[in-house]
């Protein structure tokens, strides 16, 4: 590189930070990072709808997405591959073919939050000139740090002797939970010996890693619409099936669903929405919901008594509701001997001044479908965290991250890379989760 490695990381970073496009929209994220792997070079490059299926994927926008891709289209988009994008099929997978040796797999993901992002003076990309250029949107979560460390690491390898195959997934829609599942349904997450997945921040700070995560919760996105009938408030409400009154019993009845003795069990209404005037019965209502467990049979607990709440909720007020499974993903734990392995890695790489094995997640990610594909199929997999001082907290307008840390995610990346390589295979005994 003819710059230093902090700068060049930072310049790339912060080009991304200024484009956060949310999921399935990510046309000018997806143009970048092809520009960045050819120049790169790889043995293979597959795009969109020739990394996955479309078919598979989860919580497609029922928006008109062609806004998005015409403004890729401003910015100087290849209109080929602006072509090959239509839909929202957006996304990337670039592969190394080095010969004999282990086939890892590296998952970044890509796509930005609906969050306006700040223009507060002490907002390090509002007072240096990388702030979202895109009204609403903001890479909130840190994406833009793991697509930086995703191309670095990738080549780093390139350019090393490295023995093996390397397949890093550059996946969509990881914020509505929609695109794990297609990118490890694809033939791109066959045969994969080894995963890693990683995540900047997450309330660790600069100079911590987490090895490998534990217990993230089993998640499932749930859109339910309750209709009723309208009618006159004042001159005739018994006509009316009032599907607000609904919407509420079942809210209210949502929250008292009971938890499970088995382990952690979530649930909420996220965003509820009914009527039109005043004087009116509402005959219609929708609300956004969510239903998590500690493990996937909790969550798939959960799930059920949601759904039954609300049909019976609307059945009781003489309304009908439709409940639609926007998209989910299972648990999966990180596996002992790679985060034995990272640890290991983690504690050599300047910069690192301590190392977590492992820590308890507490949220929820579609990586989990990449991790359970190869753990099912023989193999071991990790989704590790490299920490960084943020302000604020992540999904938040003043979200930011240490550009410290670009330096540091990259080096725990590639020398475990490196040392997967060396240490193939790996014993696999007591390598299954608790599930």
């Amino acid at each position: 590189m003819s710059e230093p490695i902090q700068d060049r990381l930072a310049t790339v970073r912060r080009s991304f930070h200024r484009h956060p496009e949310p999921a399935w929209r990510e046309f000018v994220t997806t143009a970048q990072l092809v520009a960045e792997i050819r120049e790169i070079g790889v043995d293979d490059l597959v795009v969109g709808p020739d990394a996955y299926d479309p078919a598979d994927r989860m919580a497609v926008p029922d928006a008109d997405l062609e806004p998005w891709r015409e403004r890729a289209r401003e910015r100087g988009a290849d209109e080929d591959l602006l072509a090959t994008l239509e839909g929202g099929t957006t996304g990337a997978v670039a592969v190394l073919e080095r010969g004999e040796g282990p086939a890892i797999g590296l998952r970044v993901d890509i796509d930005g939050l609906f969050i306006e992002e700040s223009t507060d003076g002490e907002h390090v990309p509002a007072a240096e000139g990388f702030r979202s250029e895109i009204d609403g949107t903001m890479h909130a979560c840190g994406h833009d740090v793991h697509m930086t460390w995703g191309l670095a690491a990738l080549e780093a390898i390139a350019e090393s002797d490295f023995s093996g195959r390397l397949v890093v997934c550059f996946q969509p829609a990881e914020e509505t939970g929609g695109g794990g599942c297609p990118m490890a349904k694809s033939e791109y997450a066959e045969g994969l010996d080894y995963l890693l997945a990683i995540h900047v921040g997450l309330d660790h700070p600069t100079g911590e890693v987490v090895a490998g995560i534990e217990k993230p919760l089993a998640m499932a996105h749930i859109d339910a619409t309750i209709e009723g009938t309208s009618a006159h408030a004042g001159k005739a409400p018994e006509e009316g099936d009032n599907a607000m009154h609904a919407m509420g019993a079942a809210i209210e009845n949502a929250y008292g669903i009971p938890r499970h003795s088995d382990g952690m069990t979530r649930v909420n209404i996220g965003k509820a929405e009914a009527g039109t005037a005043s004087n009116v019965i509402a005959e219609a209502a929708h609300m956004e919901c969510e239903a998590r467990g500690e493990t996937t049979a909790l969550m798939e607990y959960m799930k059920r008594r949601l759904e039954r709440t609300v049909q019976s909720a609307a059945e009781m007020h003489g309304c009908e509701a439709e409940v639609d499974v926007v998209s989910e993903s299972p648990r999966a734990d990180s596996d002992p001997e790679m985060q034995e392995l990272v640890s290991e890695v983690a504690g050599g790489v300047t910069g690192i001044e301590r190392v977590l094995p492992a820590a308890d997640f507490g949220a929820s990610e579609d990586a989990t479908f990449l991790m359970e594909r190869v753990q099912e199929d023989g193999g071991l997999a990790t989704y590790m965290i490299v920490g960084t001082d943020h302000p604020t907290s992540h999904h938040t307008p003043t979200f930011d991250v240490d550009e410290r840390s670009l330096e540091h995610g990259v080096d725990v990346l590639v020398e475990t890379i490196h040392e997967l390589e060396r240490r193939h295979p790996l014993s696999r005994a007591g390598g299954e989760g608790d599930e």
